[in-house]
């Protein structure tokens, strides 16, 4: 069993072949937290690990006992209020205005398998030996009140699962206000704080700093976890880098507002917290009722980066994104929206699809203004039924056809908008989120409906739910391009108003799980307005997001590279777009436009039709080379080789899990003078195998063992390496794809 309680010690083992996590009842039957790091035999006392004593300024549990202060020892999920003075995992207001508590052990249950949460996303097993789960109930006998601490270690990943359950077995009512997911105080504050920041079109920037004391923080207020900041931090010693050293991953399984936090305090204690923000946010606890907190993810490693994001990358490619398309290879689409904007036709789709069949594509999807009276931003989201007018046929019509040239057909909606103009709003003015006596603002035009509010959800689910089932649908993106403002619901009293953020965001679920359900083989895109809601518990709902509106090629190896820290490659849309970009206006190289996508979901958002020959065939090899290799790419282990981050080079390795195949996207983004000569080394390789070696487009770069890559490495250096300038044809935004398969006798 790997999760093991000493009754002498009252201690808990949580363990498999790699990890350790031991916590402790204290003596005054609250927890305390030992240890959490690389497998240690298990033994039944740790008690040399609690250190608590006398020290100034501090306040102590028992009288005349300066031997015991909360504000000293390392807790497992502490309150305020009771001698601990740092930031509490848990607070609880009560009818008397106090928020003071006192959580103890009461029991506990092991168990193997994992529990589904109620109305929240989490990880799963599919047998129950695949996991193990520890439940602690721990009880304040003033407030009779339960808070049940759940958590799960997996046989075959390096992760722990964490949550925790409120139960009020009281006849009063009282306001939860705070209620973290997790709580993790380590020894020592000898680590580096890594966070993803950013904003649209420049989300999940890799930000490094050592931490301090005090408090590092990021956190959401918007409603979503937003372009600005991700539900996702690491810790990491100041030498570990991506092959080598100890690291802490935290990762919240939540699409709402929230809070990730490292505190440190005078004794170099780090507090670690994750959870839904307290910042607005309090929850009625009536007599009876329950609340569930979502789960956090916890992974630790003890070599390197690139092991502790595989760990994720494969714990939730597995068991976290669910259903008929988890495990298949994701069709190679082509999105109408740069090649037409608002400005189609049935006819003029048709051809735009007509084109891309025969490049080889493999799903059209109709994006913005099929529908209402849309043919701007400004009316019509709501109104989901189709524009007769530009769509004659109906959707139906223009899937029949799409489907008859052998691809799949795909729409685009956002469930959680209207627009003032919309008749959705002239019917229900009420259905939008807004403060009584206040003027309700707008983004890009629109409302945000109140999915807190079960009759608007269903209200949503059955509009979209007939067009799905009438026209025959493969494939929904869901956008949402606005968050939340003058958070109110009139169908709730004022005890309730600090709910409505997390009911949103249940309600949004709620409205995924019914579509999911009875449209179980459509494959599902979530986005925010590019990457402003890329989190853990949209890939429950949705396999694969879109990444970033910004799809610039030398911007997206950026984006690509700080997502990959936590998502699996195969959950980022990646598409390859017009020059000059859009967003940055840059040209590109196609190649290297399609080398970045390939590390991705590979899409394409430009007019076919206007494009030369010569593109054309271009994009035609390149879906040949991502359908060759695709179940690599989007399922093979990732590894990042060179940062963006850090340097004018970024490189990028999958290998298959056989190890028998691998590919490698070698980016230069400016051209250098008198070049080094270079030598990129290849892990993950066997290292006895010998690998024949060559480029996209077939260059043969030779034949070399596993071991000669991994410790050698391959010549990568090009023609800026040599003075003769007829060799120097080089550009900028410069990229080479190799690929490595294991030589056939």
């Amino acid at each position: 069993m790997p999760i093991k309680f000493h009754q002498n010690s009252q201690e808990f083992h949580l363990f498999n072949d790699r990890i350790s996590y031991i916590i402790k009842v204290l003596r005054n039957d609250q927890l305390g937290q030992l240890y959490f790091g690389r497998r240690v035999p298990d033994r039944a006392d740790h008690s040399y690990l609690v250190e608590n004593g006398y020290r100034p300024v501090m306040s102590y549990v028992y009288d005349d006992d300066y031997d015991f202060s909360l504000g000293n020892v390392k807790q497992e999920y502490p309150a305020y209020g009771t001698t601990d003075y740092r930031m509490p995992a848990v607070e609880v207001k009560q009818p008397n205005g106090s928020t003071v508590t006192n959580f103890r052990y009461r029991s506990h249950r092991i168990y193997a398998g994992k529990p589904k949460l109620a109305d929240l996303p989490a990880t799963y097993v599919e047998n129950n030996d695949e996991a193990t789960t520890l439940e602690i109930i721990l009880h304040d006998d003033v407030i009779n009140v339960d808070l049940t601490l759940t958590y799960t270690i997996f046989a075959d990943y390096d992760a722990i699962t964490r949550s925790v359950r409120f139960a009020n077995h009281s006849d009063q009512d009282y306001q939860l206000t705070t209620a973290m997911s997790m709580n993790l105080d380590l020894p020592d504050d000898n680590y580096d704080w890594l966070q993803f920041s950013g904003a649209w079109g420049r989300e999940r920037q890799l930000k490094c700093t050592h931490l301090r004391p005090g408090i590092q923080s990021v956190g959401s207020t918007r409603g979503a976890s937003s372009h600005m900041q991700n539900p996702f931090v690491i810790l990491k010693r100041p030498h570990t880098d991506e092959f080598q050293g100890e690291a802490y991953g935290f990762s919240l399984v939540y699409s709402g507002n929230f809070l990730a936090q490292a505190q440190v305090d005078a004794y170099q204690v780090t507090r670690v917290q994750m959870g839904i923000n307290p910042f607005h946010f309090s929850w009625k606890l009536a007599p009876g009722q329950k609340f569930q907190t979502p789960e956090a993810v916890m992974v630790y490693t003890s070599n390197g980066l690139n092991q502790l994001s595989q760990t994720y990358h494969r714990l939730y490619q597995r068991r976290l994104a669910r259903g008929y398309w988890r495990d298949r290879p994701r069709p190679i689409l082509i999105n109408n929206w740069e090649a037409t904007y608002f400005d189609f036709t049935e006819g003029k789709l048709v051809q735009l699809a007509k084109q891309a069949h025969e490049l080889g594509i493999e799903l059209f999807v109709l994006d913005d203004g099929w529908f209402g009276k849309r043919t701007t931003e400004t009316a019509g989201l709501g109104d989901w039924w189709v524009n007769r007018d530009r769509l004659p046929n109906g959707i139906s019509g223009l899937a029949d056809r799409i489907h008859r040239l052998g691809m799949m057909f795909g729409l685009w909606f956002e469930p959680e908008m209207t627009n003032r103009d919309s008749e959705l709003y002239r019917h229900h003015p009420d259905y939008i989120i807004q403060t009584p006596d206040r003027h309700p603002s707008q983004g890009r035009h629109q409302y945000v409906l109140d999915f807190s509010r079960p009759e608007v959800v269903d209200y949503v689910y059955n509009l979209i739910a007939k067009v799905l089932r009438d026209g025959h649908v493969d494939y929904v993106k869901w956008d949402m391009n606005r968050n939340i403002t003058e958070c109110f619901s009139a169908a709730f009293p004022a005890d309730q108003q600090g709910e409505i953020f997390h009911r949103y965001i249940l309600g949004a679920y709620r409205l995924y799980e019914q579509l999911i359900q009875e449209f179980p083989k459509i494959l599902f895109e979530s986005c925010a307005s590019g990457g402003g809601r890329f989190d853990a518990g949209m890939l429950y709902y949705a396999p694969q997001a879109w990444t970033s509106d910004d799809s610039d090629a030398i911007e997206r190896l950026k984006i690509q590279a700080g997502t990959s820290y936590c998502y699996p490659i195969s959950s980022m849309g990646a598409h390859v777009s017009v020059c000059p970009n859009e967003q940055v206006n840059r040209y590109t190289p196609l190649k290297t436009r399609g080398d970045v996508a390939f590390f991705g979901d590979l899409g394409y958002e430009l007019d076919l039709t206007k494009l030369r020959p010569d593109e054309l065939a271009q994009i035609k090899n390149q879906v040949k080379l991502m359908k060759h290799y695709r179940v690599l790419f989007q399922f093979g282990r990732f590894y990042r080789l060179k940062s963006p981050f850090t340097s004018n080079i970024t490189a990028w390795l999958v290998v298959s899990p056989d190890q028998q195949q691998a590919a490698m996207g070698y980016f230069k983004v400016l051209n250098d003078v008198n070049a080094p000569y270079r030598l990129q080394r290849v892990p993950g390789l066997l290292a006895d195998q010998k690998y024949r070696v060559h480029e996209e487009g077939g260059h043969d770069c030779g034949t070399y063992t596993g071991s000669e890559l991994a410790n050698i490495g391959l010549v990568t250096s090009d023609a800026e390496s040599e003075q003769s300038a007829a060799t120097r044809d080089v550009p900028d935004f410069y990229s080479r794809l190799f690929i490595f398969e294991v030589k056939k006798d």
